[in-house]
């Protein structure tokens, strides 16, 4: 079997031996005769599915006990309105960091105030900014902790004395943090966790109380907290595919194993842009740079547009930028090898000394 080397920002490679073992149990898992996505979300066996994901997630994240995790539908664009619908009574802030911050903010302006707290538009989002400015009465700091557009990544989390809500949707569980710090997490797993759909919803249970319940019952996280994420029918293969990547992760070492490899991996690409002497040109300064997004241009866009070419006949996929800034990136997501990044850092060597 011909696999190419998929640098997609999401959705992204899942491990081999991953989509192997969903292969093998997609008509038969568990000796029931039915695959897991044939059999009912109420059966005592994926009941054993949701609640082992959620107990590999405490571990994994090592929650303490005052947390609630839930499993919903929709992605990160359905979090960016549920998050406003339920805690935004007064005033929301937000970390203006790109794209998907500006479309979490505008979903928000439905429900209430919304402003930004700080911004790096000044410099075309090539850095995190550190100061925050909060207003009185702000109900929630928004931050969006990897931006896999522009390439920049939290290193320094906010110090701030109201709750704050993180979009982890392309790097949670990529590095070791304290997850306990934060009062509300969810993230889109299909960049590092599993298949496209769903999003995984991690809160406080103290903070889950301040949500408004004058909102339709599908869209409160108290019914999905109260119906453990079965108020109608969940993403079950999502949360399959999640559980499957849990387990590998684990089998892997854990987390630690899984951020030193992350380190190397971004190593090897950030390498050759510096040592290019200006071919390739790193958008995001040194100290912001993501390790899951490496976003990076060359002399002109029709030069970029035949990297991309040249790429893909040599079966790198993905190394586009995205369609609103363009540009290249090299998205490094936790399946992604050690042994890809060497491949493509090879390229994009030998590419740099035909053209420079």
């Amino acid at each position: 079997m011909n696999r190419v080397y998929n640098f997609n920002a999401g959705p992204s490679p899942l491990p081999l031996e991953v989509l192997e073992e969903i292969r093998d149990e997609m008509t038969n898992f568990k000796g029931t005769g039915m695959g897991i996505i044939e059999m009912s979300h109420r059966s005592k066996e994926f009941q054993s599915v949701i609640e082992e994901t959620k107990s590999l997630l405490f571990d994994l994240m090592n929650l303490t006990p005052d947390h609630e995790i839930v499993f919903i539908q929709g992605g990160g664009t359905m979090q960016f309105l549920m998050e406003s619908y339920n805690f935004l009574h007064t005033r929301a802030a937000y970390a203006d960091t790109g794209v998907w911050a500006h479309k979490a903010r505008d979903s928000a302006a439905f429900f209430g105030e919304v402003y930004d707290a700080n911004s790096s538009k000044d410099r075309n989002y090539s850095y995190i900014p550190e100061d925050y400015l909060i207003r009185p009465e702000t109900d929630y700091l928004h931050i969006t902790t990897n931006n896999t557009i522009y390439g920049t990544e939290y290193w320094k989390f906010p110090e701030v004395d109201i709750p704050i809500i993180c979009d982890m949707s392309s790097d949670i569980l990529s590095r070791r943090i304290d997850f306990n710090r934060f009062d509300m997490i969810w993230a889109g797993i299909q960049k590092n966790l599993g298949a496209a759909g769903m999003a995984l919803v991690i809160l406080k249970k103290d903070f889950a109380k301040t949500a408004r319940t004058d909102i339709p019952p599908f869209l409160q996280y108290k019914t999905f907290i109260e119906k453990d994420s079965a108020y109608n029918t969940p993403p079950v293969f999502c949360i399959y595919t999640l559980n499957k990547m849990l387990h590998w992760m684990i089998k892997q070492g854990g987390l630690d194993v899984i951020e030193e490899r992350n380190r190397v991996k971004a190593k090897l690409i950030y390498d050759i842009i510096d040592k290019s002497n200006g071919f390739y040109k790193g958008h995001v300064i040194e100290k912001d740079r993501s390790r899951m997004n490496i976003t990076f241009n060359l002399s002109s866009a029709d030069q970029e547009k035949d990297f991309i070419e040249k790429a893909k006949e040599n079966h790198f996929i993905g190394v586009n930028g995205h369609r609103l800034v363009g540009g290249c990136r090299i998205s490094l997501y936790n399946a992604v090898t050690i042994d890809a990044c060497k491949a493509v850092a090879q390229f994009m060597e030998a590419y740099r000394k035909d053209y420079q």
